[in-house]
């Protein structure tokens, strides 16, 4: 892991495949800065997307949790039960922060069904 650093703090960024760990609510603060600091290949982050057994960076032997975002459900994310750290594979955290007209419907539309 390396840090990206900026004016809210600064995150870790993984060397390999470009995703944010983001300590307890740390990605709230950042969320302003996603384009500067999820510099990562989307299309990298969607391979390793698809690998849901990832373990707490912090936390060692605590597996992390797939969640998904409830305005946006195509986002899936990790998140530790134990300290409540969040991981985003490269562009994931871009995509939450770009919340488009079309995304806003979505949600309307699923809340509209029950979902």
């Amino acid at each position: 892991m390396e840090e990206a650093t900026n004016e809210a703090g600064s995150v870790d960024r993984c060397i390999a495949c470009g995703g944010l760990w983001f300590d307890r609510l740390e990605d709230k603060a950042q969320i302003r800065f996603a384009e500067a600091i999820d510099t990562g290949d989307a299309k990298v982050g969607a391979t390793f997307n698809k690998i849901d057994r990832i373990s707490c960076p912090k936390c060692p032997n605590t597996p992390l949790t797939r969640m998904v975002d409830n305005d946006q459900p195509h986002i899936w994310f990790e998140a530790c039960p134990s300290c409540n750290g969040r991981f985003f594979d490269a562009g994931e955290f871009r995509d939450l922060s770009d919340k488009s007209l079309s995304d806003f419907f979505r949600s309307f539309s699923a809340k509209d069904r029950g979902a």
